[in-house]
Parts: C-alpha cells; structure tokens; sequence
C-alpha cells in the first residue's frame, strides 16, 4: 500500500454511518406503515450500499493511482485467493454452528436442531431473504475491504485495527432493531439478550473475517464468500437463540486461537498512511 496516502478513517465511518442511518431509520418507518410494508427495502437498500459508496467515493476522488489500482487488484485478481485457505473458508462457520448445537445439547437443547430449517428466520417483505443475505455480504465487503480497514490499518497495528473494525461493524447494525422483519427486530422481540448477543458475537466475526481477508492478500472476493457462508451458516440448521449464545463463546474462543497462533500479523506496525 502506497504509505503516502493519508487515511482519513473519522471521515469515512462518519458518513457510512450517517448514509446508512438515514435511510434505515426511513425504511424502518415504512416497514411499521401498512401502505409501505411491501415496498420498505427499496429504502433499506442505500444504507447497505453505503459502506460500498463511501469506499468509491474515498478511494477514487484520493487523486492516488496506487490506492485505485490497488482496490481494482484486490476486487479482480483472483491469484490473491490461496488454495490452502479453502477449508477454513468452506467449514469454518458450519463447525462453529455444529459445535455450539453439540454443546447446546448438554444443556438441554432439543437434537431437533440438527435438522434444516423449514425457513429464514427474517424477511424484507417481497425480497428474497437470500437475495438479502447475498446482497448483504457483497456491497458490504466491497466496502470494509476497500477502504474501511485500511484506514484503520494505516494508523493501529492489526489486532488493535480489527477490534476496532469488529466493534464499529457491529454497531453500523444497530438502526436495524427498529425495522419490522429484520432478523435484529425478530430477535429483540424474544428477549433484548438475545439481541445483544447478536451484537456480540458480530465483533468476534469481525475479527475473524479481518484475519480471513488477510490470509489472501486482502481479496475482496475471498471475504464476499466467507462473509456469505457466515450468513447461510446461520440460517441453514434450526438452531435455537440459546444455541447462538453458546455459539457466540464458541466464536469467541476461535477469536483467541487464531491471535494467539498468528502473532506475526495481529501484533505487526500499523502501514502508516
């Protein structure tokens, strides 16, 4: 990364998060109002193409070729994706759900959550849950890998960069309790912990996705796949909100594994820029 770009990570998050906000607390009025309620998502669709928008505008109106040519490497070149980072791609998530079903079970957890869900557990009225959850992993990460975590990277070394990246992730998610339908309203309704459990466990994922980018030189790609498993994994068995508690100290001791056996990344100097 060209060390003469000077990052400007306040700017950036400080407008994803007003873009955002603007238009899911406007979809989040729509969604309660009856005349509305089948159409709400096309409000909610700018502020989830927000982290993307910011990225082009941030990364392409820098004036600095290195940071454009970069960022077009990063979404195309498909050579950045390492073969031996496939498993943990393709099975990490689904073990992480499978281990907190197993232990869920020593705890009293019905074994009728090894079955496949009969459904997604939100909706966006007339859109396809899994569209939402494709679109989701997509404009998000071509966002947060463009320009979002440089940014944080250029000035905290990469441990510290993706704490910082995992909380502010998570919070980017909060105007989403208030919209009827999505999956952070659902779950406030069942109880407030379950909600903030969600919350938590989104920072450990965070991370992880962090760790997962930068194993393949920070391709975009990679982390759009990873991303889309992460979500699917969630939705494909019937687990129950207990077992995604017990899924989120799962998550939590994974964070601790990969840190520990990867110092050289976590604890390596800030890219200055």
């Amino acid at each position: 990364m060209n060390n003469n770009h000077h990052y400007k990570p306040g700017l950036y998050y400080g407008l994803t998060f007003l873009l955002t906000s603007v238009f899911w607390l406007a979809g989040a009025y729509a969604s309660h109002t009856e005349a509305l309620a089948d159409l709400y998502f096309v409000l909610m669709l700018p502020g989830l193409l927000a982290p993307f928008l910011i990225t082009l505008l941030m990364t392409f109106a820098s004036g600095n070729r290195t940071l454009k040519r970069d960022y077009l490497k990063r979404l195309f070149d498909l050579r950045l994706i390492r073969l031996s980072t496939l498993p943990s791609l393709l099975l990490l998530m689904p073990l992480v759900v499978l281990a907190s079903a197993l232990i869920s079970l020593l705890a009293g957890g019905s074994i009728s959550q090894f079955q496949p869900a009969e459904g997604f557990s939100f909706s966006y009225g007339i859109v396809s849950t899994f569209a939402v959850l494709l679109l989701a992993a997509t404009f998000e990460e071509l966002g947060w890998r463009g320009y979002a975590f440089d940014s944080l990277q250029s000035r905290y070394n990469y441990l510290t960069a993706s704490i910082i990246f995992g909380v502010m992730w998570s919070a980017w998610h909060l105007p989403l309790i208030l919209v009827k339908g999505s999956y952070q309203y659902e779950i406030l309704q069942q109880s407030p912990l379950y909600a903030i459990n969600f919350y938590v466990g989104t920072v450990f994922l965070g991370i992880i996705i962090s760790w997962f980018c930068a194993k393949n030189s920070k391709s975009v790609p990679a982390a759009i796949l990873f991303h889309f498993i992460i979500n699917m994994s969630q939705e494909f068995l019937a687990i129950t909100q207990v077992t995604k508690t017990i899924e989120t100290g799962v998550l939590a001791l994974v964070t601790v594994a990969i840190v520990l056996t990867d110092r050289d990344l976590f604890f390596s100097r800030a890219h200055r820029g």
